[in-house]
């Protein structure tokens, strides 16, 4: 089973934000063999913490999820941008959620993420909490 992390998840906790905590249990109980980030949220994090002027933060984050971590990064080619258009019209998401649930179609990745706009489509997604509770089992 592999996780597509939305970008939400990972401000959470590269913020320290309200479930910054949890997030932080998902990361260190999934090998991060089996996470994915998109090249879009990846570049979204980087504009984030760039405008917070927080570039040890972004230092940081490449570091632990590329560097010393294995967490794949994600690119949809051009020829993505159809089935996104079709996403966005047939679930009425934006594009950057278009652009994560057609990734975690390509890879049949589970979607991680705290936005509920996922919760109206076919993949649905599942919270760090959910996804933390189902290890357990």
């Amino acid at each position: 089973m592999v996780f597509l992390i939305d970008t939400n998840v990972w401000l959470e906790r590269l913020l320290d934000q309200e479930k910054s905590k949890e997030v932080g249990e998902l990361f260190d109980t999934i090998p991060s063999e089996r996470l994915f980030i998109t090249d879009f949220s990846f570049h979204s994090i980087a504009l984030v913490l760039s405008k917070l002027n927080n570039v040890e933060a972004l230092r940081h984050f490449i570091r632990d999820t590329f560097v010393e971590g294995a967490v794949t990064l994600l690119h949809l080619k051009p020829e993505d941008m159809e089935r996104l258009i079709l996403v966005m019209r047939d679930f009425d998401l934006d594009f950057d959620d278009a652009y994560q649930y057609v990734a975690a179609e390509k890879t049949d990745s589970i979607i991680v993420s705290l936005d509920k706009d996922f919760d109206q489509t076919e993949r649905g997604r599942k919270t760090p909490r959910e996804v933390l509770q189902g290890q357990r089992r």
